[in-house]
């Protein structure tokens, strides 16, 4: 069954799946979705004995509908290779009361890595596949782990460049040194003066630039996107989710059939809504728990039904969940509201103009599905401190987020069934973070090198390449730019008239 995508705002035309992949972002400004969601016509209790390769190209077969059998099985061994460091690529971990689904075992040490290292080789397939000679402009805002992760993916891959924009104060100081080391002739990094939302608000403006397409039409380039708006983002992140499922059964865990909490942190809301495609697809998933830190739009949202982003910007210790403006809800918005375009589109109308929308009361029983909660920066502190002395397992904050919020809502509905959490980040990109919350006193006064040594220590754990590589490696982006700024950088760094 051939799977095809369309915008969530009202664009009608239907589109292949390597089509979507090189587009990006809709033309209307929408996100591509999938006309249907397919089912996953394959027992998890006979996917046990398949590697971590097997279960992703058995999910993703079925939304790359396009793509041919031996293409997808390139584009997924060229993706998850030796640059992890566990064979078993996405490691499940039980600690406390539950199981830490660690996705940071890639190059760049946090879970965007089991995407962004896929998506290259999807998209320059899906160029070759469309006869598409242009050269691809990533064009990419980040609140953290994408940038690096997207860069790492893309450097010096043929027929591309790579554009991404962060905010200047608004990352841990790992992941800003980690991308202004990027190396790569087609890499290219620029700060701005501004929050995350300002930098991804600012990359959409420019996906919607009229005139912009057109210099870059006669320049033969276009443009696409590395961000979770990308459906080649999104399909990668549901495999993990029914492989971890998998995994538990092949361990005895729990029995064929079983429910499975999955709980996440989240800011842009991409990782949870690919959980939640996963239970769409059939996988036997009960409660899905969205994670928030005190950027808390998302657990407001779950619990009144009005997605209100006019507040406080809060600047945490889990700096890629500081978003007031969460993208991939709309394609949630999408499904709740029956795949209505126009409600879609008034709704994200309402959210330009005033910074707010309610989803009527009719419509909310779509998010039955959720529970949204948060933890603050004394919750998360606190989260870490505990685990560690209890178990001995060291948690980065993005995921002390979703541990806490977890025991928040054990604690709400006493609800005991199996979890799987989301393990997002290694503890070693805020080693000063987690350090401070194990022992402060003891670990503050310490440099950012020494505090990686003691944190190898502390968590018995050796010390991520990723981390090594930064120690001695030269700054190779400089460039700082206010918000209004952005499309005056591309057209430098691009060399546009």
């Amino acid at each position: 069954m051939e799977i095809l995508y369309h915008s969530t705002r009202g664009d009608a035309s239907e589109i292949t799946a390597s089509q979507a992949v090189l587009n990006g972002l809709a033309p209307d400004g929408g996100l591509y979705v999938p006309a249907q969601i397919p089912a996953l016509d394959l027992a998890p209790e006979d996917m046990t004995s398949m590697s971590y390769q097997e279960v992703a190209y058995e999910v993703m077969r079925r939304y790359l509908t396009d793509y041919t059998e031996e293409e997808l099985k390139k584009c997924i061994a060229g993706a998850y290779d030796s640059k992890f460091d566990v064979p078993e690529i996405a490691p499940l971990k039980k600690a406390g009361d539950a199981w830490y689904l660690e996705l940071f075992h890639g190059a760049t040490i946090a879970f965007k890595d089991m995407a962004l290292s896929i998506l290259p080789h999807l998209m320059t397939t899906a160029a070759r596949k469309n006869g598409v000679s242009d050269k691809i402009v990533i064009l990419t805002a980040t609140s953290g782990d994408t940038g690096k992760a997207a860069m790492a993916g893309f450097a010096d891959v043929p027929g591309t460049e790579i554009i991404v924009f962060y905010p200047k104060d608004g990352v841990s100081p790992v992941q800003e040194r980690q991308m202004v080391t990027q190396k790569g002739e087609n890499t290219h990094v620029v700060a701005i003066r501004g929050n995350f939302d300002d930098a991804q608000t600012g990359v959409k403006n420019l996906f919607g630039d009229h005139s912009l397409a057109d210099q870059l039409a006669a320049a033969g380039m276009r443009f696409s996107s590395a961000n979770s708006i990308n459906i080649g983002r999104l399909v990668p992140q549901i495999a993990y989710y029914v492989y971890a499922y998998v995994r538990l059964l092949a361990n005895g865990d729990i029995q064929a059939g079983d429910p499975v909490n999955i709980v996440v942190p989240t800011g842009n809301f991409g990782n949870i809504l690919a959980a939640y495609y996963a239970k769409q697809m059939g996988m036997p998933f009960d409660k899905l728990i969205c994670a928030s830190n005190q950027n808390n739009v998302l657990s407001d949202f779950f619990a009144g039904g009005t997605y209100d982003k006019n507040r406080p910007f809060y600047t945490s210790s889990s700096p890629s969940m500081d978003i007031l403006v969460s993208s991939n809800l709309e394609r949630l918005l999408y499904r709740i509201c029956g795949d209505n375009t126009e409600t879609v589109a008034a709704w994200m109308q309402q959210l330009s103009d005033n910074g707010l929308y309610t989803v009527p009361e009719e419509m909310r029983a779509g998010l039955a599905d959720f529970y949204g909660n948060y933890a603050d920066e004394e919750a998360v502190s606190a989260r870490i401190h505990e685990l560690y002395q209890t178990t001995g397992y060291v948690l980065d904050p993005h995921t002390a987020v979703a541990s806490a919020v977890y025991e928040q809502y054990r604690k709400e509905t006493c609800d005991e069934k199996p979890a799987v959490i989301a393990s997002t980040a290694s503890p070693f990109k805020f080693a000063r973070s987690v350090l401070h919350a194990v022992d402060g006193a003891r670990y503050d006064s310490m440099t950012d090198m020494e505090q990686f040594d003691a944190l190898a220590e502390a968590a018995n754990l050796d010390t991520p390449a990723a981390i090594e590589e930064i120690k001695t490696a030269p700054v190779r982006h400089d460039m700082t730019v206010n918000i209004d700024e952005m499309r005056s950088a591309v057209c430098s760094i691009l060399e546009l008239n």
